[in-house]
């Protein structure tokens, strides 16, 4: 752009030059650019190239960009295709119509080393309702020697048990294999060998029949004996929000005890990598696979709390076992009084989370058995069994 300047010369004549104005150069902030470069290049390599678990921050670990990971999209995960299959399979399941055949039965199956040392008082339990129930019996051990007619016959093929080991679960899913295998049987109660009835049939029948849900122990617990027992040996398909604890002691309807029979792809994963001593944990398959199975797949289905009580007051690795001294109309009235069901964590802030045991909606008992009794308090449990079971 030009602009006229006078110049006065010598004569008194003014004169006009031309005066150009030179423009700096100008300097392009490179480092920007380059800096903008790098983060789409990251942001492309996220979605081309997503880590394992979807749920991370895409850059850092979680406690480095915690802060800032609800700022990036969602990258949603490819499913392989056994997990595909999988899901279809267990949505079928879910929504196959309920069918209740005209004699609706429900299979008691125990576990057992071998013979079931309360025999007798299961029997006076089962008197009278014949054609409503089922027995099957898995002894890993030694073959059990039945005082009880009612048990005759009800053995099935066995394989050992060790305790704490994923052998645990196979004898679940083969007492479950057999009992499926009979129409009317509905709902599925799995009762190892120090378990007792702490009501009558028809109570236990009602309270079981009537409701539309499992009764499958499941919860989050953070500490060393819940989440810390997770490795990620098991992702993509289970993370760690999904893993939970539970009692071992269930009872299940029928599409829930087929949903464990058809599942294979969660069951690998904990036969793999849930056992004593793997990647420096002490995972206990029989204490998280059905629990995490079902928070997975049908978290509404089950009451997240057993029906089998036991005592954990003592904190000691098991539970408390109760002798004959201890066996009183008092002490089974108040078990049986319990409505609210009890868990706690096992970090160092031992969180104890009580709720109320619902049944369609009403507060109701939450326990029909429980557990650890000792052979010598048989005789005591007969004698008080018609006064502790009246409702």
């Amino acid at each position: 752009m030009k602009i006229s300047h006078p110049w006065h010369l010598g004569n008194g004549n003014v004169q006009t030059m031309p005066m150009v104005r030179h423009r700096p150069t100008s300097r392009r902030p490179h480092w920007i650019i380059i800096l903008v470069c790098m983060v789409c290049v990251a942001l492309i390599g996220a979605y081309v190239y997503p880590p394992r678990r979807y749920s991370a921050c895409y850059f850092f670990a979680s406690s480095v960009c915690g802060p800032f990971k609800d700022w990036l999209p969602p990258v949603a995960r490819v499913l392989t295709d056994e997990e595909v299959a999988s899901h279809v399979l267990i949505k079928e399941i879910l929504s196959m119509p309920t069918v209740e055949p005209k004699n609706s039965k429900i299979a008691f199956m125990f576990l057992t080393p071998g013979s079931l040392p309360f025999e007798k008082l299961w029997e006076k339990f089962f008197l009278g309702h014949k054609g409503r129930f089922s027995i099957y019996v898995h002894a890993s051990r030694e073959k059990p020697v039945h005082v009880s007619p009612i048990f005759v016959g009800r053995d099935i093929r066995s394989e050992k048990v060790v305790w704490g080991k994923i052998s645990m679960v196979d004898a679940e899913r083969r007492l479950l294999t057999n009992a499926l295998q009979d129409p009317d049987n509905q709902h599925f109660v799995l009762l190892s060998d120090s378990c007792v009835p702490l009501h009558n049939f028809d109570y236990v029948y009602n309270y079981l029949m009537a409701t539309n849900v499992s009764f499958i122990d499941s919860f989050w617990d953070p500490g060393p004996h819940g989440n810390a027992r997770y490795t990620e040996h098991m992702l993509p398909e289970i993370e760690v929000r999904d893993f939970r604890k539970g009692s071992q002691w269930f009872t299940m309807k029928r599409q829930h005890a087929l949903i464990v029979l058809a599942d294979s792809l969660y069951y690998k994963k904990f036969k793999l990598y849930c056992k004593p001593g793997f990647d420096g944990r002490n995972c206990y398959a029989d204490e998280h696979y059905l629990p995490t199975l079902f928070n997975m797949v049908d978290p509404t289905g089950i009451a997240n709390w057993s029906v089998t009580h036991v005592d954990w007051s003592e904190g000691k690795w098991h539970p408390k076992a109760y002798r004959a001294q201890d066996v009183s109309y008092e002490r089974l009235k108040n078990i049986t009084s319990i409505d609210e069901s009890f868990h706690v964590t096992s970090d160092e802030k031992k969180v104890a989370t009580l709720k109320p045991c619902m049944w369609n909606g009403m507060k109701r008992p939450c326990y029909l058995f429980a557990r650890k009794f000792y052979p010598e308090t048989l005789d005591n449990l007969i004698q008080l069994f018609s006064n502790y079971t009246a409702i």
